[in-house]
């Protein structure tokens, strides 16, 4: 009996099922890549960031050398426009203190402190009536009314006023 247990999680361990990332390892060929970033989940109700990250940016360089980028919004982007959208995500804070009036909602998990990957459909300037407390971890669902920006080449292309928790 001894001998026949190591037999046996042998062959089980040659009838597991391969990934595809092993078979492509074991033909030599790189193995798949899954992206661990993705959006904040849509809220029941609420504004998919795929349909924010559809807006499009235009960019040029000025003739100080730096880049400036204006958005070409989408229609169904434009539609969402002065109306109240509710979408999930994860705080910026722009303010110090325990509470945040003023802040980025990131449509991803931020990553290391010291590189802010977002570009500027992936997030929304948030200005809140209502606070919310500082939480760089936890993902918020936050409702505003939206306003389309960019136009001035800021670089930021929503922004949430009369925003509180969902």
């Amino acid at each position: 009996m001894r001998k026949l247990i190591p037999a046996i999680a042998a062959l089980a361990l040659i009838a597991v099922p391969q990934t595809a990332s092993h078979a492509a390892m074991q033909q030599g060929k790189k193995a798949p890549v899954e992206d661990v970033w993705k959006p904040a989940a849509t809220p029941k109700g609420g504004v998919s960031w795929a349909v924010l990250e559809a807006t499009k940016e235009q960019t040029r360089t000025g003739k100080d050398g730096y880049i400036y980028s204006k958005p070409l919004f989408t229609p169904a982007v434009k539609a969402l426009a002065g109306k109240r959208i509710k979408v999930a995500g994860w705080m910026k804070p722009l303010e110090t203190g325990s509470r945040q009036k003023h802040f980025v909602l990131l449509a991803y998990p931020p990553g290391c402190p010291f590189h802010f990957h977002a570009i500027p459909n992936q997030f929304i300037e948030v200005y809140a009536d209502i606070p919310f407390p500082t939480n760089e971890t936890k993902m918020f669902v936050v409702t505003g009314v939206l306003e389309l920006t960019g136009q001035d080449e800021s670089g930021i292309f929503y922004r949430l006023k009369a925003a509180s928790p969902a």
